[in-house]
Order: structure tokens, then sequence, then C-alpha cells
């Protein structure tokens, strides 16, 4: 019996021994069911590269023969924008974002700023004066400042107008006046819109740098601040005080003119120099910057649109002519009024002006 206990751990030392010492398979061996699978897809299904596909969306770095920054990514990465509730291409994420919240949301902003003017003019009307104009007439804006100011509200208005024809144009234009007279209005609109934007910018600059002094914030200017003072403005014509410029104004001024014409310049330029190497995340990140600041900016300069034409009675002429009557001054800019007369304190009778007084002219 030992005898044959002996010779089986034998036999097993052995077995063990020959199965350690056998050669692993090799890596053709291993390929060959994948390259069978492989070929059988493509017998199968001739054309389907969905393996290269996948791999090519992951976003990895492949082999290019051409050098540059991305040139070896076909497809970016994953990605999610604000609001989404999941990951896809960084493209397919910022198409989704650009045709979804933004123009959903900037649209209908755009559309209830509007609802809200025309509610105020067919509702209310006008703000008009109290009194009847004088027939006085005192230089408001010189015409180094109207020239400036003209040339940023025109290039701005061709700026707006053409961006709202390339964000909404497909869904509002292209049903209606067809592909080919859309396609014709919207390369129109972009080539105005990339060399009217260097115009802006200067004009926008000198216009900053006339005004910032006359647009610091003062105490008197909270009242704009008063949702219930400015709606007994716009609703019954009470008079608020203010300076050359109102609060309502001066808002407008930091805010749009200044803060919001920093944010599109500077995502524009990247957008209109893509030359500069920037990669394409940087491009999406740049358009979601430029478009939001477009839509709160339109917004904001239809309210100012307004209160400068139909809004304000007599407040369009300020800016065509220079000139405003001394009624419209005293009611609508009391202490600036009173500056230019030599006074002080609102209420005062003021004095007469001396004629060729640096602060007042009388229009011939």
């Amino acid at each position: 019996m030992k005898l044959f206990a002996r010779l089986g751990l034998v036999f097993l030392f052995a077995a063990g021994t020959l199965a350690f010492a056998q050669p692993a398979s090799s890596p053709k061996q291993d390929e060959a069911p994948a390259q069978q699978t492989t070929q059988q897809k493509a017998a199968a299904q001739p054309g389907n590269n969905a393996d290269v596909w996948r791999e090519v969306r992951t976003g990895e770095p492949n082999y290019t023969s051409i050098q540059g920054r991305e040139t070896n990514v076909l497809v970016q990465p994953g990605a999610r924008f604000l609001g989404q509730g999941h990951f896809t291409t960084a493209g397919e994420a910022w198409r989704q974002f650009r045709n979804g919240p933004v123009t959903f949301y900037g649209g209908w902003l755009v559309v209830l700023v509007l609802l809200v003017i025309a509610a105020l003019y067919f509702g209310k009307g006008p703000v008009k004066l109290h009194d009847k104009p004088t027939g006085r007439k005192m230089l408001r804006f010189s015409e180094a400042e109207r020239i400036i100011h003209w040339s940023t509200a025109i290039s701005f208005c061709v700026l707006a107008l053409s961006g709202l024809i390339m964000l909404f144009g497909k869904y509002l234009l292209l049903p209606v006046i067809g592909a080919t007279l859309f396609g014709w209005l919207a390369n129109l609109g972009k080539n105005l819109h990339n060399f009217v934007a260097a115009f802006f910018i200067v004009s926008v600059i000198a216009m900053v740098l006339i005004w910032a002094r006359d647009n610091l914030p003062k105490l008197v200017d909270s009242a704009w601040l008063n949702p219930a003072k400015v709606w007994g403005f716009f609703t019954r014509g009470e008079h608020l005080p203010s300076g050359r410029f109102n609060g309502a104004e001066k808002a407008w001024f930091w805010g749009g003119v200044l803060l919001l014409s920093v944010v599109m310049p500077w995502s524009g330029v990247i957008l209109l120099f893509p030359n500069f190497d920037q990669t394409r995340a940087t491009m999406q990140d740049a358009w979601i910057w430029h478009a939001g600041a477009a839509i709160l900016y339109i917004a904001a300069a239809l309210g100012h649109i307004y209160m400068g034409t139909i809004g304000v009675e007599g407040a369009y002429e300020n800016m065509r002519t220079g000139y405003t009557d001394e009624t419209w001054a005293k009611e609508h800019h009391e202490l600036w009024y009173l500056e230019q007369k030599g006074d002080k304190q609102p209420g005062s009778a003021g004095g007469a002006v001396p004629a060729g007084a640096p602060h007042m002219r009388e229009k011939p």
C-alpha cells in the first residue's frame, strides 16, 4: 500500500510540473476569437464602425499628421451644462443648451419686456409735462456727445437685430420667408455683426469717457431704486428730482453701457478670431457669455429706447437737437436745471442768466 501511495504522489508531482511547464497561449491565439468576431460583424453589418466611434467619442487623443491644439481629438469628451441631467459629448451638450435654455428663456425675456412696454404705453400713455413749455431752450447735449451717442445707438441696433436673426431666425423667419431668403439674410447679418462690432466698441469707449463723471451715483438717485416711486413716475408723472442723469439712467450706464459692453466685446473677440488657438471648450463658453449678455443688453436697451422716444414726452428732442425746454429740464432733471441756472436748492426761483454764459445758451 505504501508503494502505491508513493507512486501516486510521484504521479501528481509530475503532472503539476508539466502543467506549470506548459507554455502560455500566444497573443495570436487569444486575439483569434476577437478577430473572428470583428470579421463576422463586418460581414453581417458592412460599414459598421461602432467600435471605432465609441473610441472616438471618449475624447482620448489619437494620432494626427496636423499639429495644433486639439487636432488629435476628433470629438470632445463628455460634458454637461447648467440644468442638463446627463453627460454627452461637449459639442452636443452645447447645442442642446444653445437651442434649449438660452433660446427659450432669452426669447421669452425679450417678449416679456415688449409686453410690459406695450402695457405701459397703451394703458397709461407717455409721461407728459405738467406745465406748458416756455419756448426757452437749454443746451443739454453738445454736438460731440450726440455724435457719440448716435454712433453707439445705431451700431448697437445693427448688432442686436443681426444677433436676434442668428439666434431666433430659424424658428421665426425660416418658416415664413423660406430657406433661400433666410440664408441670404442670415449671411448678411453675420457679416454686419462681425464688422460693425469694432465700430460699436470704439463708440462705447468714447461714451464711457465723456459721461462717466456725470453718472457717478449720488444719494438723490436712491429714489429711482424705490419701485413705488418709479411706478408713480410712470403712471402718475410724479416728480423725482435728479441731476443731469437720473438714477435709472445711471444704472443703465454702469450696468449696460459699461459692464455688459465689457462682457460682449471680450467674448465676441474670442468668437470672431478662432485663429488665436483657443480650444473648442473656450469657444463654447465664450458663446454662452456672449449670448447671455446680449439678451440682457437687448432687454434693458428696449426700456431705454422706450424712455428716450415715446415713453417720456420731449425726451427724444433732447438727443436729436441737443436742446431741451426749460419746463422739461425742471420737471425731469431739476437739480441739473438749477445748477445751470446758478441755484443750488430745489424750489428756488432762480435768477436770470447773462447772455453768452458758458453754462447756458439760447437756441438760435
